[in-house]
């Protein structure tokens, strides 16, 4: 739990960085998550030291033995002389990063030349986190050694004090996360973290799932299901499991360099070490993958620009469009395996669209696979970001159809004030929906003017697919009866009374 007094140090390093004048917010999380990629390779240093010393096993090692190769640890450094840290990170550690092989750093010679000492050693590139593997177009844009020095004092303090396992790391990622208060050029959100979460709620992925994230941003949503993989079954995984979770359990793709370093870095932080993080335009030719994923989780960008001659031609054949919301709907059902299940949010617009592009993608949900859920949300969930209007949509792949009641639920609250502060507030639809949706058979008796109810297939069918909550909602209208025109008349004229008489009461006072 991050508490107020760390999310204050945090503050203290993001002032610190923005008075040395890097203000725009990717980038300040960029930079610190090179420094905490820098520290994070020392303390796995340490703990294979550690583990040589009581086991006299020889361990492999991250940096090289050679005195140059040992000064490029963390713990070597960070109490130096401010320059002298500057010219080892920006000169050395910095560019070994970018050159690491077989999670190893390259050493370096007195010139300060790269000495490439992993070549010829065995291993794969597996062996590198996905991180590292980002690292080769990364720039170390800390302006001073001044600045420089008090990100590592407040981040060494984090650490030393507040930081007590791989969860508070985790927490610690994600907070900084949350002050991307500005949306991508390609119109990508960072989804709030209640949100994602409501949405691995609703799906229940298993350590056996096999889970992707094809427009992974920060990867949040990959990290919210392996929280929810660790935090249910962390006590019955067996090896075979937990190698699983290490790596090829989650999948997430990405066209931002700049995102893929953070993501993967996000996913290490919480025991992922090596998922697979890749740059891949999703809906272009360039991604083959089909029948391969049991769970798809995702916020895909809604405004996106697309070359429609790179689109993949199995996407245009079911909506022939160039817009992104539409063609990722297509992408979740091919990437899935048969059976698998998808949580996406789509704009408000997927739902009740009138062009030829929109009315295929909804009648190939509800004709040839199992539409289960649309949730609607209100326009304030993304902001400060946008005020757009989103939903949730919950479908299951089967190639064979099985829509037969189309569960629908209006979100009213989900517990955040729905303008640009987005304050906690009490009123919260989120457990409400997680636990109707779990016990579907309890709906049947719902009445259209409930927050929830069903819509039987023939009916969305007869309305042109249209899955807009508001097509199918019925609202109740109350009378309201109003005082008479003589009881409000002598209303009026008591306060008239009540006024003069205070104002005689004040004169008389002066």
């Amino acid at each position: 739990m991050i508490t107020g007094a760390i999310k204050n140090k945090v503050d203290k390093i993001w002032t610190d960085i923005w008075a040395g004048g890097i203000t725009n917010p990717l980038t300040v999380i960029e930079q610190l998550t090179y420094l905490m990629f820098i520290r994070s390779l020392d303390e796995k240093e340490l703990e294979s030291e550690e583990f040589e010393n009581m086991t006299g096993e020889k361990m492999n090692k991250i940096f090289p033995q050679s005195p140059a190769g040992q000064s490029m640890r963390w713990s070597k450094f960070k109490n130096s002389d401010p320059r002298d840290i500057y010219d080892i990170i920006a000169q050395r550690v910095f560019p070994a990063i970018k050159n690491m092989k077989h999670g190893c750093l390259p050493d370096f010679t007195q010139q300060g030349e790269i000495a490439d000492a992993t070549e010829g050693a065995g291993g794969d590139e597996k062996s590198d986190t996905a991180f590292a593997r980002y690292m080769s177009d990364a720039m170390f844009l800390i302006p001073t050694p001044q600045v420089l020095q008090k990100i590592i004092t407040g981040l060494d303090d984090l650490y030393e004090h507040d930081i007590a396992d791989l969860d508070m790391q985790g927490d610690l990622y994600e907070y900084m996360l949350g002050k991307l208060a500005t949306a991508g050029q390609n119109g990508q959100f960072r989804t709030p973290k209640h949100i994602r979460e409501m949405m691995v709620e609703l799906l229940r992925p298993a350590p056996e799932d096999s889970i992707c994230d094809p427009a992974c941003g920060t990867a949040g949503f990959l990290v919210s299901a392996s929280e929810y993989i660790r935090r249910n079954f962390e006590d019955t995984m067996s090896s075979e499991q937990w190698e699983h979770f290490a790596g090829g359990a989650f999948t997430g793709f990405d066209t931002d360099r700049t995102m893929l370093r953070i993501s993967a870095m996000n996913l290490m932080l919480h025991s992922i070490s090596h998922p697979e993080i890749d740059y891949r335009d999703s809906v272009s030719k360039q991604n083959q993958i089909s029948d391969r994923f049991t769970i798809c989780l995702a916020n895909p960008p809604f405004k996106g620009t697309v070359d429609a001659e790179s689109i993949h031609d199995n996407l245009k054949a079911v909506t022939n469009t160039k817009k992104t919301e539409l063609l990722f709907l297509v992408l979740f059902l091919r990437m899935l395996k048969k059976g698998g299940q998808c949580a996406c949010i789509v704009p408000d617009g997927v739902l009740f669209g009138s062009s030829k592009a929109h009315k295929a993608i909804r009648q190939e949900l509800v004709e040839n696979h199992q539409l289960r859920a649309v949730i609607s949300m209100p326009s304030g969930v993304f902001k400060p970001y946008a005020g757009v209007s989103t939903a949730v949509l919950v479908f299951t792949k089967t190639g064979a159809g099985g829509t037969d009641n189309v569960w629908f639920y209006d979100m009213k609250a989900d517990g955040f004030s729905l303008d640009d502060k987005r304050s906690e507030i009490t009123d919260n639809d989120i457990p409400d929906i997680i636990s109707r949706f779990h016990n579907l058979e309890q709906e049947a008796g719902r009445q259209r003017t409930d927050q929830s109810f069903f819509v039987p297939k023939q009916e969305i069918a007869d309305n042109d697919y249209d899955l807009s909550i508001n097509k199918y909602k019925k609202v109740e209208y109350k009378p309201v009866e109003y005082p008479s025109t003589a009881e409000i008349m002598a209303d009026l004229h008591e306060l008239e009374l009540e006024i003069e008489k205070g104002l005689a009461e004040l004169e008389e006072m002066l």
